[in-house]
């Protein structure tokens, strides 16, 4: 059996214990986090990275962490791809469900099971790079939190066919799950995890705060995709950290729908020439939805190659903020880079505010950043009702069409139409004006 980690039932208040049967340095590591969240002041105004953001969004007094969730339905309700390579189905952190159909060597493991039966590789790799893009108070506390989440190793020129399910539902008023990601991929292999994050109900308020460490090794290839789906009125803080080695190609993509606020923290580090990253991001947030993106493309060997596109389609009085930095280190010669956030607002009253930002200290470089905001031409509105397609219907279309360029990035046929279908559920969820 999995060693189980204990919690206290206060989120801020005392530090959680550990279970005796975890290694020792991972109680350590829990202890040291417990103490630099303390000892971490919370962000306040004037900070850069919290650049327009809402303050009020961090009083998370009253939110304890998630007790077991006795919610029922939820491994049927944890049907997204058909005939996936593995699926995982957690409720409030604790393990529902397992199957898998992976190639002989691939681990693939509840984090707590494989801190047991794979220590030293899972310590080699877990949250090894520091948090910079402003919630490291919160990566912390994740950290001194964390109860499970999975574990994925593909070794050396082994090739996952179809992808690694893994649900993430929380149930419960005011309760926290830290929801954890690690991937790790050896030279020339190849995998695709799909996290999924979503609420038991549509009346709970709750707070996920969760964290994806990818480590795609040389001439590997990672695809990592996260539907944070929650409902409208739950809170996240979603922390990406991606290391790209040499000649190897990280995507990471987001999809965010639901959520009352959503901060998303995306790092990709470009380790070893010939390596790519792209980052790619659809949001549409309604009413008055909130999504706070920051990323960085940080160029540490030359000759690597970035990609960032960014779009959010604004509804009601909704808000987005996008705050992006490419930057290239001294020697990183020859960086490819790129950096796009595209705003469509579907309301006069929604708010988009954009910051891309670009620093270079090496030589023979292409790099490109920008951000758009736009509203639907009326010719566009005028074109499809003439051809008798009602306003509203309209508007989505356009939306829709707005986004799929994106999705067309993730160049899997089945994974573009599970992200079209969450897709197409907010837009009717928009139309039916959030009944």
């Amino acid at each position: 059996m999995p060693a189980v980690l204990e919690h206290s039932a206060s989120l801020l208040e005392s530090a959680p214990e550990t279970s005796a049967a975890l290694p020792a340095w991972f109680a350590e590591r829990r202890r040291a986090a417990w103490q630099r969240f303390l000892e971490t002041p919370t962000p306040k105004r004037g900070d850069e990275p919290w650049r327009f953001s809402s303050f009020k969004q961090l009083d998370f007094s009253g939110y304890a962490v998630a007790e077991a969730a006795s919610v029922a339905g939820l491994v049927e309700r944890s049907k997204a791809l058909e005939a996936p390579a593995a699926k995982f189905v957690f409720a409030n952190d604790a393990l529902l469900h397992s199957e898998s159909d992976l190639p002989a060597g691939v681990i693939c493991l509840p984090l707590a099971e494989a801190l047991v039966s794979h220590g030293d590789l899972v310590r080699e790799h877990f949250m090894k790079r520091d948090t910079r893009l402003g919630s490291l108070k919160w990566t912390a506390l994740h950290e001194a939190n964390v109860s499970t989440g999975l574990f994925v190793h593909v070794p050396a020129g082994v090739e996952v066919a179809g992808s690694i399910e893994v649900y993430h539902w929380l149930s419960g008023e005011k309760s926290v799950i830290f929801p954890h990601t690690l991937v790790v991929t050896g030279a020339n292999s190849k995998v695709r995890v799909v996290d999924y994050f979503q609420s038991a109900n549509d009346s709970d308020v709750g707070l996920a705060i969760a964290v994806n460490d990818l480590n795609a090794g040389p001439g590997s290839k990672l695809d990592y995709i996260a539907i944070q789906a929650f409902n409208e009125k739950t809170k996240v803080i979603q922390v990406n950290e991606t290391g790209v080695a040499k000649d190897a190609s990280a995507t990471g993509f987001i999809l965010n729908t639901g959520a009352a606020w959503a901060r998303n923290e995306s790092l990709s580090r470009l380790e070893g020439e010939g390596s790519r990253s792209d980052m790619l991001s659809v949001s549409v947030p309604a009413r008055e939805q909130e999504y706070d993106q920051r990323t960085f493309q940080h160029h540490v060997s030359p000759g690597a190659y970035s990609d960032l596109l960014y779009k959010n389609s604004l509804y009601d009085e909704s808000r987005t903020i996008f705050s992006g930095l490419i930057f290239v280190d001294e020697g990183a010669h020859r960086t490819d880079a790129y950096q796009t956030c595209r705003n469509l607002f579907m309301s006069d009253k929604a708010e988009a505010n954009s910051m891309p930002g670009l620093e270079i200290n090496a030589d023979d470089v292409k790099c490109s950043h920008g951000s758009t905001s736009a509203q639907i031409a009326d010719e566009e509105i005028f074109y499809l009702r003439a051809r008798g397609i009602d306003p509203v219907r309209a508007r989505q279309l356009i939306a829709r069409g707005f986004s799929v360029e994106v999705i067309e990035r993730l160049g899997d046929d089945k994974v573009e139409e599970m992200v079209l279908k969450f897709l197409d559920d907010k837009f009717a969820h928009i139309a039916s004006g959030g009944a």
